[in-house]
């Protein structure tokens, strides 16, 4: 009698055994964990790539009808190893990112619009930034045992979220735009618009760009506040945006004056204290029948709806000393709980939402 492949395993199984069914019969696959293995090694070889210019040699090379290249021209064309370009090159066919065809490689379309310097919507500069500084992810474990990062961004904002907002612009000013088109901003006139902890101001900028008339208000630190107003110069409306530098919870905001109120991508950074702080500073800012736009990642209730939001809380308690991600329904409840209503939750695109509620009208005396 042959003897089983798993030894350990007794094939007792029956119906009425509790648990998962058969585990003691067939283990389940390993491929779950080999593929957070290898996100590690996806992760570096791309980030290597792009600081090479792996993917702008392989474009100039095609815009210049070259058409495929040899390991050799790409290595001359970036002052590296051969074996190891070949080694870096075969990784990225690997990946999707490049493309192994008779004569040489050529670059995959996914590259070419995200990957190149000027591609269409280029996420080159996020490729680095996006995941916190990478230091801190080694000594993730002592992060969790002492309750905080060893090297917090708290410490130093502004060199961190800079290069963060300036490679989040393009996929932010999209969004909301979209969003704009979605609820109909543009069919106010004049609306008065409010942006805190603003980055490069690509909310404000696109729902003014959206109304006629439209004024806007933009905060957040000295340091970055000021890619906002060079963002706002480029697009023609410098004379419609005051820029007001400062933290979002301690600059001075005028009561109940303001149409829109953007909280988008920062009540994560403060966890649920901060959040909710966040959110009543809106409601007192907005004019009764104002709307909130509160845009983030948000958590399935079960974790697994939207893993991306579930890690990226993983990325701010390495990053943050009170970072997290939120379920819907907590900021649903947050939001009811400063006397917002009308809540809708809106996509405007793929990955990226945003609730959108409204403050009460104030009853007739």
């Amino acid at each position: 009698m042959i003897d089983s492949p798993y030894p350990e395993m007794k094939k007792t199984h029956t119906m009425a055994r509790t648990g998962r069914p058969w585990r003691d019969f067939k283990p389940p696959a390993a491929a779950p964990v080999w593929a957070v293995i290898q996100g590690f090694v996806d992760y570096w070889v791309l980030v290597a790539a792009i600081e090479l210019g792996l993917f702008d040699a392989l474009a100039r090379a095609a815009r210049s009808g070259a058409g495929a290249v040899s390991v050799d021209d790409v290595a001359d064309a970036l002052g590296t190893s051969p074996p190891h370009t070949g080694a870096l090159l075969d990784a990225h066919v690997a990946l999707g990112f490049v493309e192994s065809v008779p004569g040489g490689y050529v670059l995959s379309d996914t590259a070419e619009r995200y990957l190149t310097t000027d591609g269409a919507a280029s996420m080159v500069e996020l490729v680095a930034v996006a995941n916190g500084p990478h230091g801190n992810w080694p000594s993730l474990a002592d992060t969790v045992r002492r309750g905080a990062p060893a090297a917090p961004v708290d410490d130093d904002p502004v060199a961190f979220y800079l290069p963060l907002v300036v490679a989040t612009f393009p996929t932010q000013h999209r969004a909301a735009g979209r969003l704009a088109a979605r609820i109909g901003i543009g069919r106010t006139s004049g609306p008065r618009i409010l942006d805190l902890g603003c980055g490069g101001a690509p909310w404000a900028l696109a729902l003014t760009l959206a109304c006629d008339g439209a004024t806007a208000v933009v905060n957040d630190l000295p340091g970055v506040i000021e890619l906002a107003g060079e963002k706002a110069t480029a697009l023609g409306l410098a004379d419609r945006v005051e820029l007001r530098p400062g933290s979002y919870f301690d600059v001075e905001l005028e009561d109940a004056v303001y149409d829109i109120v953007v909280l988008a991508h920062v009540c994560r950074a403060e966890g649920e204290s901060g959040a909710r702080r966040l959110i009543e500073r809106t409601r007192c800012a907005l004019r009764p029948g104002g709307r909130v736009i509160l845009a983030d990642y948000f958590r399935g209730s079960t974790r697994t709806a939207n893993p991306f939001a579930a890690l990226m809380g993983a990325t701010m308690m390495a990053s943050t000393r009170h970072g997290d991600t939120f379920t819907g329904p907590q900021v649903v409840g947050w939001l009811h709980d400063a006397g917002l209503a009308d809540i809708r939750l809106h996509e405007p695109i793929g990955g990226q939402q945003c609730y959108v509620a409204i403050k009460p009208p104030t009853p007739q005396e």
